[in-house]
């Protein structure tokens, strides 16, 4: 099912504060925070799973009309 503009600009809009959640916590001791190796992944197959929600769009738009 194809996603409207919408959601895909919402689906966008996740996947880039999830990185940014992913970058800052680069940035703190891993000791400090109980189950970072767990968040860190978390983080990571959510971006995925965005990425992967993403590509299935068709790439461009469709305007070959003839």
């Amino acid at each position: 099912m194809e996603l409207t503009p919408e959601e895909r600009a919402r689906i966008t809009d996740s996947k880039h504060k999830i990185q940014s959640v992913a970058d800052l916590l680069t940035h703190v001791d891993p000791q400090k925070i109980p189950d970072f190796a767990e968040i860190e992944e978390c983080l990571e197959n959510a971006d995925e799973s965005l990425r992967a929600a993403l590509s299935l769009e068709p790439g461009k738009p469709k305007s070959d009309k003839k």
